[in-house]
């Protein structure tokens, strides 16, 4: 049989070479890489071990030991590398983990505000710097006054159970001295203002806040427990002119300097006429545009009637406009369940750069 060319010195200077390399290496993939390019099926020392088998008797006993060596060297080589890289990997691990006992642990972490009762309070502001008054009535409330007082008809739809929670248990006196014929959760805030007229007479310019309670099903738009803000203004002479000016400083507060209102021609029994209240502000989600925001209009004279004021000598404006939807319109809120499911982590997210 022929033999097979073996070149010791060029086997070595190889394995020499691979050495070289595993002292210089900077991480176990590089070393794994090393492994088997010098001592793989393609290597030199690979194809010195095939070549050794048709060798001369005379040679194959020095080749082999040549082999045995260089391997023996090369894997030594190798096995103090791993261990030297496989520590540095453990040491670097522990000090990315390492925790100080020493240190004072927060045992009750803070909690965060929740945006709708910053926002609320942000409109409460807006209307004192404006000089006017906040009003806050009950929430369980007369019949009269969420109702009758604010010129829905006894057979107006609001009325009907699928819109109004009743309570049982009613009869009882209130501070102005009216006896409710039934007890409602107030399904607006509306009635804070017939009762402001009553007690507090004119002129008057009152913003009501507060929670009301619808017979919604909760959905990413919808709650059965929402907030309002509405506001009412009756003095002498004024006009839908001065709504629409209160309406843009209010958008603008909200919103940022370039926010602004429309009005379009809508109904409801307490304004006459009546309008619905669009916004228009550049950060909206999609990009600028137009989007419903609220109700308002002039203050029905019946319900200045009903309060004891007399529309031929007073008129005024009303509004009101949802807390949750101005919530989720100014920061681009897309499911209401993240107001009412109560975790701490959605509230926290309005408290960072403060």
């Amino acid at each position: 049989m022929a033999e097979v060319e073996f070149d010791p010195a060029a086997v070595t200077d190889e394995v020499s070479e691979g050495i070289g390399e595993i002292r210089e290496a900077s991480d176990l993939e590089e070393l794994k890489a090393l492994k088997s390019r010098y001592s793989g099926a393609g290597s030199a020392m690979a194809r010195a071990s095939r070549a050794i088998g048709s060798l001369s008797a005379d040679r194959k006993k020095t080749a082999g030991q040549l082999i045995g060596k260089l391997r023996a060297d090369f894997g030594r080589a190798y096995g103090l590398k791993e261990g030297q890289l496989q520590q540095e990997e453990e040491d670097r691990r522990l000090r990315a983990e390492r925790v100080d006992m020493t240190l004072p642990v927060d045992r009750k972490p803070q909690g965060a505000r929740h945006p709708l009762t910053r926002l609320m309070e942000d409109v409460e502001d807006f209307f004192v710097s404006m000089g006017w008054r906040i009003a806050q009535g009950p929430e369980l409330e007369a019949e009269w006054y969420n109702f009758d007082a604010l010129n829905f008809g006894p057979d107006h739809p609001a009325r009907q159970m699928q819109d109004t929670f009743y309570v049982k248990g009613n009869q009882a006196r209130d501070a102005a001295g009216f006896v409710g014929s039934n007890m409602v959760m107030r399904t607006h805030t509306s009635p804070d203002q017939a009762r402001s007229l009553i007690t507090r007479g004119v002129p008057l310019y009152v913003a009501c806040t507060g929670r009301v309670f619808r017979t919604d099903e909760l959905d990413a738009t919808h709650t059965p427990v929402f907030h309002q803000c509405e506001a009412i203004a009756v003095d002498e002479h004024l006009t839908m002119a001065d709504l629409k000016g209160v309406l843009d400083k209010l958008a603008a507060a909200m919103f940022g300097p370039e926010a602004r209102t429309r009005l379009r021609p809508s109904y409801f029994p307490f304004t006459e006429p009546s309008a619905e209240m669009d916004l228009w502000f550049p950060d909206r989600k999609g990009g600028p545009g137009w989007i419903e925001w609220g109700g308002c209009g002039m203050v029905n004279p019946n319900v200045l009637r009903s309060a004891g004021v007399d529309p031929d000598k007073y008129s005024g404006f009303a509004f009101g406009v949802g807390m949750e939807r101005t919530l989720l319109l100014r920061h681009d809120i897309n499911d209401m369940h993240d107001l009412v499911e109560g975790d701490v982590r959605f509230s926290q997210q309005f408290e960072m750069g403060e």
